[in-house]
């Protein structure tokens, strides 16, 4: 089945609000991360399902980001194709299972399937028994030989008789979700230890000015999602990656835990700077937060610095500005000098 999806009007889309994201199977640890990163930009509400998937409640992003479920699905692979190297495949429905059957019926490395929600019935109908998302492969034999073949017949039967074929919870949950029920929300589970975000040059750089604008934009980047994580960091390490393969990394402690970018941004220059960049050739940079800790548990003391409780109040501005407008809308200057 090709992932040409069935469009969503701005009435209905707020009812499509889950999207399930398959990665590449094997896919490093390190990039299912970042991908969980870039799915929090869509969204506060991640649901990780290691290792390669995770679920994502898509009701406030669609009116943060003022655009049709699928939009989100393909801005989302444009990221973490552009990003991250990484194609993914995304399924949006009404339901968990509508969302995850569709993404697992996507052809090739990634895609696009929405389903609208008043096109379940019709949509999971014809689709053979074992495509139902949570059917294996011992319950679709029992169902086929049964002959029940595809989910429309399995939505026709009695639950009862579902039941006595798969078992007692199993039948039910079957029955339910063949008719397109499932009131599971999606929750955020523990977010990891470390939060990253990279950038990887179009060509081999020597540029400083290039490399620190490409850097400010990483703290700006990792700033925005630990604080719609409500994080913040302990400790960053930055990553340069150079031509020939080699690579550089080191990591430092902030003096205290922090989510802002001016604290971020005063680690990260101190840290490219003890990297005595001369003639290597970057092709790439990352920075990663680490030994995160919750926003809620970081001692805010009282400041007598003006300027910078004008300047966290300006970062709190421009946070609501980016949830409205996309993370893009309020960037540093300095950033728009960095090839994108």
């Amino acid at each position: 089945m090709t992932a040409r999806g069935t469009e969503t009007g701005a009435s209905g889309a707020a009812a499509a609000s889950v999207m399930h994201v398959r990665c590449p199977d094997r896919l490093p640890e390190e990039l299912y991360r970042q991908v969980l990163e870039e799915l929090s930009e869509l969204s506060p509400v991640v649901q990780a399902q290691p290792p390669s998937a995770a679920l994502v409640e898509l009701k406030g992003a669609l009116r943060y980001h003022g655009a049709e479920p699928r939009r989100l699905g393909e801005l989302l692979r444009i990221r973490t194709l552009s990003r991250l190297g990484v194609d993914v495949r995304v399924g949006i429905g009404p339901t968990i299972t509508v969302a995850a059957t569709a993404s697992g019926l996507i052809d090739g490395p990634g895609g696009v399937l929405a389903v609208a929600p008043g096109e379940v019935a019709d949509w999971l109908g014809p689709l053979p028994v074992e495509a139902l998302h949570g059917i294996g492969p011992k319950q679709s034999a029992a169902l086929r030989e049964y002959g029940i073949h595809c989910v429309g017949l399995l939505a026709g039967v009695e639950r009862a008789t579902v039941e006595r074929l798969l078992g007692g919870r199993a039948g039910r949950l079957a029955a339910d979700r063949a008719r397109g029920i499932d009131p599971r929300p999606v929750t955020s589970r523990a977010l990891p230890a470390s939060a990253g975000v990279g950038h990887t040059f179009p060509r081999q750089t020597l540029d400083g000015a290039e490399v620190r604008a490409a850097l400010l934009d990483l703290v700006v980047r990792l700033g925005l999602v630990l604080r719609r994580r409500g994080q913040a960091a302990r400790a960053l390490t930055l990553t340069l990656r150079f031509a020939g393969g080699a690579s550089w990394e080191r990591t430092r402690r902030l003096s205290a835990a922090s989510a802002h970018e001016e604290d971020l941004r005063a680690l990260a220059y101190r840290l490219i700077d003890a990297a005595g960049l001369q003639r290597g050739r970057l092709t790439g940079l990352a920075l990663r937060g680490e030994d995160l800790v919750a926003a809620g548990r970081v001692a805010e003391q009282i400041s007598l610095d003006r300027a910078r409780e004008a300047r966290l109040r300006a970062e709190e501005v421009s946070d609501r500005i980016r949830d409205k407008f996309g993370s893009g809308a309020v960037r540093p200057a300095a950033t728009f000098r960095k090839v994108s």
